[in-house]
C-alpha cells in the first residue's frame, strides 16, 4: 500500500513538473519507498531561469507565455521523513513554486516543519527568495538559515534581508568551511569553500550525508583547476553528484566577455572526467544550466552527447534515495 502510493505520488510530481526519463536517471519507480531521506530537484537553471529576461532567442520565445514551470532556477529539497522535516538548499527567485511543489510531493511538510535553509552564496538567484519569509508575505517563525560567515554578515548588514533577522522571521545560523554539521538525526552537511565571483559573500558546495547514500551539490564554480580540492576524488567519495554546467562550451554568450562569467565549460568537464569509471560517471548530474545551454535539449547533440559519454543532465522533478 505504502508503495502505492509513493509512486501514485511520484508520478503526479513528475507530470506536474515535465520531467522526462532518460536511460542514465534514476527511475522514480526504483525509489526506496522505505528510504528515511529522499532528495528532490526543485530546479535546474542558472540564476535568471527560462525565459530569460531580454532574451529574444528561440530557447526563450518557445517557453513564454506559455506557462512554463519546469525551468525553475536551481534548488534542491530533502525529506527526512523519519522526523517530519524538510531543508531546501537555495532561496530562489521561484522560492514560493518551489516549496509547494515540495509540500505536494511530501505530504507531510509543513512550513513550520522546514527545518533550515541552505545557502550557497550571494547570486541573486541563490538567496532573493528569502524575501517572501518576511512581514510582507509569510511572516515566517524564526525559519533556520545556514551560511557561511561573509553570507550571514550579509544578510544582517544589508536590506531587506536584516529586517528578516532583527523580526526573528530567520535564524542565522553561520557555518564553518569542512565542518560537518547534524541537521537531524539522518541528515548531515558540510560545507566545501569553492572560487567564485565573491562581491559580497564566500561561495560554497555541500556534501549533504543521509543515513545510507551522500550527495555533493556544487552549483556555481569558477573552473576545476582553479580549486584546491579534487573533483574527481570527491565523486568518488560520494553516490550522487550535481554540479556546475552553466554552459555548455565557449561559444554560447556572443555578446558577453566569457571570460568574465566563468564556469566549468560541460565539454571541459567531459573531458577532465574521462578518467572516471562508468560506476562513477554515473554519479554525475549536470545542473545549472544557463538559458542558452543545448544540453536541456534532449534531442539535441550536445544532450546526446552528454548521454553517449555516460553522464546525465539533472531536471526538475528527478528523487533520489538517500
Amino acid at each position: 500500500m505504502r508503495i502505492n502510493i509513493l509512486l501514485g505520488i511520484a508520478i503526479f510530481w513528475s507530470l506536474a513538473c515535465g520531467y522526462q526519463n532518460t536511460s542514465n536517471e534514476v527511475p522514480l519507480e526504483d525509489l526506496d519507498p522505505n528510504s528515511n531521506v529522499t532528495l528532490a530537484i526543485l530546479g535546474v537553471m542558472q540564476d535568471g531561469g527560462r525565459p530569460h529576461l531580454g532574451c529574444q532567442k528561440s530557447c526563450c520565445l518557445a517557453d513564454s507565455g506559455q506557462g512554463i514551470v519546469d525551468y525553475r532556477v536551481v534548488s534542491l529539497g530533502l525529506y527526512d521523513r523519519e522526523n517530519s522535516q524538510g531543508f531546501i538548499f537555495e532561496a530562489t527567485p521561484d522560492f514560493v513554486a518551489q516549496w509547494n511543489t515540495f509540500r505536494s510531493i511530501f505530504i507531510g511538510m509543513s512550513i513550520e516543519a522546514l527545518g533550515g535553509i541552505l545557502l550557497t552564496h550571494a547570486h541573486m538567484g541563490h538567496y532573493l527568495g528569502l524575501a517572501y519569509l518576511g512581514k510582507e508575505a509569510f511572516n515566517a517563525p524564526k525559519v533556520p538559515v545556514y551560511a557561511m560567515p561573509k553570507m550571514s554578515e550579509f544578510l544582517k548588514n544589508n536590506g531587506p534581508w536584516g529586517q528578516l533577522v532583527t523580526n526573528q522571521n530567520i535564524q542565522l545560523n553561520t557555518l564553518s568551511q569542512n565542518d560537518t554539521v547534524t541537521l537531524s538525526s539522518n541528515v548531515k552537511i558540510q560545507p566545501l569553500l569553492v572560487p567564485h565571483r565573491d562581491e559580497y559573500s564566500e561561495t560554497v558546495g555541500f556534501r549533504i550525508i543521509g543515513p545510507e547514500k551522500s550527495a555533493l551539490f556544487i552549483p556555481d564554480i569558477d573552473k576545476w583547476d582553479r580549486w584546491d580540492r579534487s573533483i574527481i576524488t570527491l565523486i568518488k567519495e560520494v553516490d550522487y553528484a550535481f554540479l556546475d554546467a552553466t554552459f555548455y562550451d565557449g561559444q554560447e554568450l556572443q555578446n558577453r566577455d566569457m571570460s568574465l562569467v566563468p564556469h566549468p565549460f560541460i565539454v571541459e568537464s567531459l573531458s577532465l572526467f574521462e578518467s572516471l569509471e562508468p560506476t562513477d560517471r554515473d554519479k554525475v548530474h549536470f545542473i545549472h544550466f544557463n538559458h542558452t545551454n543545448p544540453v536541456l535539449d534532449s534531442e539535441s547533440d550536445a544532450a546526446k552527447r552528454v548521454r553517449a559519454s555516460g553522464f546525465n543532465t539533472a531536471h526538475q522533478g528527478q528523487l533520489f534515495s538517500l
